[in-house]
């Protein structure tokens, strides 16, 4: 029977070699915060280095990301950006409800000579139309489409209240293949069936989802994860889109509070980001261009020159940002040694079989 060796439950590293130590304490408090979306099977490996920026970063977040096998959706809400009260005391007078005494949105609908309805949830509807009245419209739903009133009209979206409304549905395939793409935005096209790159194009869709979004995944009828995604996110990946991270420098309008690193290896990356198509709907791509060779080299294959780590790439950017340079060396550090370690060990098992 073999005996399992004793485990640091911080760090996941054997007890030997444990990093917790190695760390500065306290943790880096980092002004722009970093979301993690590790591969599934990256968690686990002996040299991830996620684990890293888990402990010496306060600011950070890591979501396990599943490759998608058969199908996935994904739901991607606007924070703030639907209506759960209405108080029409404070709207303009040509916000009128159209052969409606009034309308009050409470607890309930009071609509003077034309009834109650006291649910909310009921089959109708409360749409903006193109001449600013409201009218009651009976085959749409409530839940669906109140958010079309924040979008149209700013008095209108100042004044109602928080609510997280469902403005995207993606259904997608394998490898990146979208097979069906749903929303309530308000394109600048006459396509009726608008398709993801009409969106992605839209300046005032793109806006809208720039105030933040949360996103949701599910896969074979389960959530997968659900995830906050901050306003001024920005995501570390050599897309088709990215510009150099110094490019940040001169543009005040792309200032990052938040970076979304992906972490596996570089075919698993890529698939993360086909795979996850609310990445794209992020405005700012950055990536590193590097000299040299990552500490990584020794123990783990990298596809070409420049190509780094997860906490490598985390520390570089960060400091490009204008992160305190001092304060991020130590993971630099800790990491060496974690590959030492590693390079070490290998040595010794090879030194046994010969």
């Amino acid at each position: 029977m073999v005996t399992k060796r004793p485990t640091c439950p911080s760090c996941d590293k054997p007890s030997q070699l444990c990093l917790c130590k190695k760390m500065r304490s306290p943790c880096f408090d980092n002004q722009v915060s970093i979301t993690i979306l590790q591969h599934s099977l990256e968690r686990k490996h002996a040299l991830n280095s996620t684990r890293i920026a888990r402990l010496g970063l306060k600011n950070v977040g890591v979501t396990t990301v599943f490759d998608v096998h058969d199908e996935a959706e994904f739901l991607i809400r606007v924070i703030g950006s639907g209506c759960s009260k209405i108080d029409t005391n404070h709207l303009d007078s040509e916000y009128r409800v159209e052969n409606v005494a009034s309308l009050e949105l409470d607890d309930s609908f009071k609509l003077g000579s034309s009834g109650n309805v006291e649910n909310l949830e009921s089959e109708k509807n409360v749409v903006l139309v193109d001449h600013g009245s409201l009218e009651i419209a009976e085959s749409l739903n409530l839940s669906q489409h109140l958010s079309e009133i924040s979008y149209r009209d700013s008095r209108v979206r100042d004044k109602i209240g928080s609510y997280e409304e469902d403005l995207i549905k993606i259904c997608m395939k394998k490898h990146g293949v979208i097979s069906n793409v749903s929303h309530s935005l308000m394109l600048e096209t006459n396509v009726k069936v608008p398709s993801f790159d009409h969106i992605l194009a839209s300046p005032a869709a793109m806006d809208v989802l720039a105030k933040g979004f949360m996103v949701t995944k599910f896969s074979e009828g389960k959530q997968e994860f659900e995830l906050e995604v901050p306003p001024g996110s920005a995501l570390l990946f050599p897309s088709e889109e990215s510009v150099k991270i110094n490019y940040l420098k001169e543009k005040e309008e792309l200032k990052v509070r938040n970076l979304i690193v992906l972490d596996g290896t570089w075919s698993k990356a890529r698939r993360i980001y086909l795979e996850n198509p609310w990445l794209k709907l992020l405005r700012c791509h950055v990536k590193l261009e590097i000299e040299g060779t990552s500490l990584y080299k020794e123990v783990r294959r990298q596809p070409r020159a420049g190509c780094l780590s997860t906490i490598e790439s985390i520390v570089y950017a960060m400091k490009e940002i204008g992160e305190d340079p001092e304060g991020l060396d130590n993971m630099l550090n800790v990491f060496e040694s974690m590959v030492e370690d590693q390079r070490r060990c290998k040595d010794e098992n090879f030194n046994k079989i010969i």
